[in-house]
């Protein structure tokens, strides 16, 4: 699994946690969220879509480059652990969002997913330079969700 279909599964597996978010988002048409106050600043919601895509995609690659340097590479194991943790996150905001209507949660388990993602970055930078900063856009836009999530908190 260390050629092409390796990359290929790593990539459906990221994917995969991001239908698990978006079964939840489609409660993003809700009487509930059509309710809340949003920033000015926030996109509209056929760009978030797109981006998740991107980013999944992205995140997939870069985990394949990280694991095919193989378990016993030093800081390998430490860094699909890390990898593991905030796709894992990832996957919680939405349901804790949308689903439970959990706003200042959310913006917890963002906070977190942030961190979750910097310390998976710097880990995979340490092993495939490449693979760390192809997850700078994925920290970027979990930075911007953050805010949001803030904006929304904040007006709300």
């Amino acid at each position: 699994m260390r050629t092409w279909r390796g990359a290929i599964l790593f990539v459906v597996a990221c994917q995969v946690a991001g239908v698990v978010g978006a079964l939840t988002t489609t409660t993003g048409s809700s009487p509930w969220y059509q309710t809340l106050a949003k920033p000015s600043f926030q996109p509209p919601g056929w760009v978030f879509g797109p981006v998740w895509t991107l980013l999944y995609t992205l995140m997939g690659i870069a985990a394949w480059r990280v694991w095919r340097r193989g378990r016993d590479s030093p800081g390998v194991h430490l860094a699909v652990v890390l990898f593991g943790i905030q796709l894992a996150l990832n996957a919680a905001w939405s349901p804790i969002f949308f689903g439970a209507h959990a706003i200042t949660l959310a913006l917890v388990v963002l906070l977190l997913l942030s961190a979750a993602v910097l310390a998976t970055l710097v880990a995979f930078v340490r092993i495939d330079r490449p693979a760390g900063w192809m997850l700078a856009p994925y920290l970027a836009w979990v930075t911007f969700a953050s805010i949001l999530n803030a904006a929304i908190v904040n007006l709300n």
